[in-house]
């Protein structure tokens, strides 16, 4: 009896949600396009999640950085971030790679080109500086800014530590700022079950059919890679970062952010329960609340997957070789770059998609194309990449606190 109810304890909520899933997709195969009318009910807890994560992450982040009595363990725990986030979307870059060698995604396709696609020219150096920074205070608190309000309270966090005694109480407001986001967030999460069986049903209904088409093939590489990604890549992450209790506590607790990134496709939008899973996880709160926030806008394990499929597809597509040395490095390169670098940039995926066009010389016209296989494989990548930034901030921990980190030791 005792067993059961820890059971119930641990996976309960995760249990609940996941059948909010199943009756979701149900719906959506009963009602096909007709489950459109469930959308508004999925929209609200969209909404709710959105509008609680400017706050959330300004807060979270500056509460942590300002909390550091030193402010060398910021640049070390930034260090160990970044070089987790290149060495992840590497290994998923050279998965996919190997994916595409066995099942050659766009092989026997054949696909009639459209008319192109009109775009303006991309400046990268505007490009950059409006991802680092606004021209106004005012847009600084919008959700099209992260990397903006990153860096913003970055530095509120560091300005409050360097104010020493006469900062204390701003970041007692900080820190308890923190904390009151984390207790409306376990309060949004109370309709997750409603909203997210809402979203299911209006995506299987509308968007199932689109599956069934041209783009099969690639659809049935990516997302079996997606799923063994998810499942062992991770797993084994984890067990290196904080070995058999490292992996138990994570699974116990990975579920109701994973369903959250799946059905909503917004990395953003999982913030706010990938923090509560680190808590729980035992992930000290100064990793946790820098590497999610900064992760969930340059941390794209799934994006580096589905960048290595969008070059090969193309490839196919215009019977080209893709299987060459040189050509294999450099999507490689490119992929890593699409999902760690340019990912931060607003108007990323479209930037991504236009960088792997112009770098191979592709015709326009191949836009629309690789477009439609970044909508349809949205769900999962973006699943890879929220929870990829929790397995991140977990090795961060192993890299920074010993082998014994989880302990508190």
């Amino acid at each position: 009896m005792i067993k059961q109810q820890n059971f119930l304890k641990s996976y309960g909520f995760s249990i609940i949600l996941i059948i909010s899933i199943i009756i979701g997709s149900i719906l959506g195969f009963i009602f096909k396009k007709d489950a459109a009318i469930f959308k508004p009910l999925g929209d609200i807890f969209l909404n709710l999640l959105f509008t609680v994560i400017v706050p959330l992450v300004f807060f979270s982040i500056s509460s942590a950085v300002a909390s550091m009595s030193n402010i060398r363990r910021l640049g070390k725990i930034m260090g160990a971030m970044l070089f987790v986030f290149v060495i992840t979307g590497l290994i998923a870059s050279i998965v996919m790679i190997i994916g595409v060698m066995l099942y050659p995604p766009a092989e026997g396709v054949k696909m009639a080109l459209g008319s192109g696609v009109n775009h303006e020219q991309i400046k990268l150096s505007e490009q950059i500086v409006k991802a680092f920074t606004v021209s106004d205070f005012a847009d600084i608190i919008s959700k099209k800014n992260m990397l903006a309000l990153i860096i913003f309270s970055i530095l509120i966090g560091l300005a409050t530590s360097a104010s020493g005694e006469r900062g204390k109480p701003f970041s007692g407001f900080l820190s308890s700022g923190s904390d009151v986001m984390m207790k409306l967030i376990s309060f949004i999460m109370y309709y997750a079950p409603i909203g997210l069986c809402a979203y299911f049903a209006y995506l299987i209904g509308v968007f199932g059919p689109e599956l069934l088409g041209a783009y099969m093939k690639a659809m049935m590489l990516y997302y079996p890679t997606a799923f063994l990604y998810f499942f062992i890549a991770f797993t084994l992450y984890v067990f290196i970062a904080a070995k058999k209790e490292g992996v138990v506590r994570f699974w116990r607790n990975i579920i109701p952010p994973a369903l959250i990134a799946l059905g909503t496709g917004s990395s953003m939008a999982t913030i706010p329960a990938n923090l509560e899973a680190t808590d729980k996880t035992g992930v000290p709160r100064d990793i946790s609340e820098v590497v999610i926030p900064i992760g969930a806008t340059m941390h794209m394990e799934g994006s580096c997957l589905a960048a290595v499929i969008k070059i090969a597809f193309l490839f196919g597509i215009f019977q080209m070789n893709f299987f060459g040395l040189e050509t294999i490095v450099t999507a490689i390169g490119i992929s890593l770059l699409v999902g760690v670098v340019v990912s931060g940039i607003p108007g990323g995926g479209t930037i991504g998609e236009l960088l792997i066009i112009s770098f191979y010389g592709f015709p326009m016209e191949a836009f629309p194309i690789i477009t439609m296989i970044g909508t349809l494989v949205d769900a999962p990548a973006t699943m890879l990449n929220a929870i990829g930034d929790n397995v991140a901030s977990m090795i961060v921990s192993r890299m920074l606190g010993g082998k014994d980190w989880m302990n508190g030791d």
